[in-house]
Parts: structure tokens; sequence; C-alpha cells
């Protein structure tokens, strides 16, 4: 069954087995023109060669494809010079495209490669992982890593169409479905209870994947159009990153996206518990959905408290010496606190 979720600017279809439907739906969206594909090497060697099959049929002119190492360390600056690089040896114009084909470091980095490219040029993106399918693939964020922190250099770049096959999860290994339910938990807890529940109650993960992808790429999709550029409402989604992106600093990437989140959303909520300020029963449903899908909520005490605040002084989310925390009042509902360091300090303190 084909789910399209319309966006001002772009559709997001969701649909079983239409990886090989992918020329179709792009010459749909951007006509036929030269496209180049940036891959990682392990999702390239799955899929490189349907992409490039059903994008040849649809009478794209095809570029020499990126294909890179996979993992976090290669989403830096010395990667994404190379992507602009092909991109310009490749000759492609303003009437070209580039496609992210694989999960959040590709998309993130294709995305904004083409962002900058003779100013911008335009780029679809196909992910391949549950976590990319429900929250990195939309919304036209896209950025690399220094070593300073996690997507200090970026840019917002909206795709002209999202694809997501959500036949290709079904070969996932299950740490990479955990990490992507990191993601979905997120968005039963910042405003959707409803969501939270099934996820919840869910026997058969396999079963609800569509109507799980559906309902987070729908709520994206809805704050997005209310705060694009981030500066207000949209900030809730970074539920549990900032202490996140400090565990992924602080282990040098060896902690995953998803499961970093995870821990730094089972701290805050702790803290928000000890603070008074949320249930403790949001932290009992909490702990149990996040062990349910194999999410460890206790990673981030393997860091001291200095450290983590430390590392969360470098988060591209600080404005001047303040820094805006995503605090969970219950499952469903999360405010905006905006605090110093000092403040800081002290809510997290609560955690430990």
């Amino acid at each position: 069954m084909k789910n399209t979720i319309e966006t001002k600017n772009y559709n997001i279809i969701i649909e079983k087995n239409s990886l090989d439907k992918i020329g179709e739906y792009a010459r749909a969206a951007v006509g036929a023109c030269r496209a180049l594909i940036v891959a990682d090497d392990r999702v390239y060697s799955l899929y490189g060669e349907r992409v490039r099959s059903s994008l040849r049929a649809s009478g794209f002119d095809l570029a020499e494809d990126f294909v890179f190492p996979h993992g976090e360390k290669s989403k830096c600056l010395s990667v994404f010079e190379q992507i602009l690089r092909r991109a310009a040896s490749e000759k492609l114009t303003r009437k070209d495209v580039i496609f992210a084909l694989g999960g959040g470091v590709t998309g993130d980095m294709a995305g904004f490669a083409s962002a900058v490219y003779l100013r911008g040029i335009k780029y679809i993106s196909i992910p391949t992982s549950l976590l990319a399918m429900v929250d990195s693939s939309v919304g036209g964020k896209t950025a690399v890593d220094i070593p300073e922190g996690k997507n200090l250099v970026g840019a917002f770049h909206e795709p002209s169409l999202v694809l997501s096959d959500t036949e290709l999860l079904r070969t996932l290994p299950d740490e990479f479905l955990s990490d992507g339910m990191a993601e979905v938990i997120k968005y039963g807890v910042l405003g959707n209870p409803a969501l939270f529940d099934l996820i919840e109650a869910s026997d058969s993960l396999s079963d609800d994947l569509d109507r799980i992808i559906a309902a987070c790429v729908t709520d994206k999709r809805d704050i997005v159009a209310r705060d694009f550029t981030d500066k207000g409402e949209r900030q809730k989604l970074n539920l549990g990153h900032t202490m996140g992106h400090s565990i992924e600093l602080l282990s040098n990437f060896g902690i995953s996206h998803g499961h970093a989140v995870a821990s730094g959303m089972y701290l805050i909520t702790k803290c928000a518990v000890n603070k008074g300020l949320c249930p403790e029963s949001a932290l009992t449903r909490l702990t149990a959905v996040l062990e349910k899908y194999s999410l460890n909520p206790y990673i981030y005490s393997e860091f001291s408290l200095k450290d983590l605040i430390e590392a969360a002084s470098h988060d591209k989310k600080l404005a001047g010496s303040k820094l805006t925390l995503v605090v969970p009042r219950c499952i469903g509902d999360c405010e905006l606190r905006v605090m110093d360091l000092s403040e800081l300090t002290d809510f997290i303190a609560a955690g430990f």
C-alpha cells in the first residue's frame, strides 16, 4: 500500500517494495536529468545497482556514483569536500540532482552538499534505516560533524522527494532497528501519546512499521511547517538530543545516535521527575519501552556530569550562554526550558 504524505514543497512516499520505482517517482518530481548517487559502501553493495537500473530506465543520465566508508566518522568535512568535487568533476548543473541513498549520515552529507554546490541544487532522499525514515530524511536539516561537535556545520535545504521502501528494513540487524526506535519513542513522548501506546503494546513491530513511520513523519511535517528554521516549536524535536549528542561526542561516536538519544531522553525524564516536573509513572513507562526495544537507558552513567555538560557547551543549540532543553511533563507533552550552563548543570545533576 502506498502512503503519500504531502508537505508544502515535496512528497514523502512510504511504500513497500518501491525501491525499483525510484526512477519513475524521481522523474515525476524533478524531471529526467543528470544524477549523482551518494551512498556508503554497505548500502551501495545492497541497493546501488537497483537504484541505477531504475534511474537509467527512466531516462536519467548517471554520473559516477560517490561511495564512502560507512559510519559516523565519515560524516566530516573531508568526505563532504569529496562529494562536492565529484559533483564538479561530473559537471552537475543547477538542473541536476543528487540522490542520498542510505541512513542519516548519508542523508545529512548529501543534503548539505546539494545545499551548497552551485549555491543549491536538488536532492532526493532514499532512506534505508528506520531512524532515517522516521526522522532525519524529513524536514530539511543537513549537516556534517567537526571535532568540536555533531552537526555544527550545515544548512536548511529540503529534498524534492523522499521515498521510504519499508521492505528494506526487514534486512536490518536488530541493533539498527533499536536505533531507529529511539526516535519513534521520542515522537510518542513529545506529543503523540497514541503512538506511545501503540509501541508500548505492539507484539510485532514489523506488522506496525508502516503505520509507525507514517505517524512520525506526519508529526514532524506538521511541526516543521510551523517552525522551519528551528526558532521555536521545532526545538521540541531535540528531546533527548542535548545529552544524547554529548554521549555520542564523548564516546568518539562509538555509541550510535539512537542509543545515545534514548539514554539522553531517559536522563532528562529522570531529572524532570526528581525536580517535580513530571510524574514518576512517565519514567517507569519510558524505561520499560526503551528496554523492550533493546535500548539501554543508563548509558549516560558511563560519563561524568562535568564531561557531559562540557560536551553540551559545544551543542549547536546553544544561543549565547543559553541552551533550550526539552523537558517532559508527561507522556505526550513536553515543554521548552531555557537555561544557562550553570542551571543546566544543576538540572542534570538531579539525574545522577
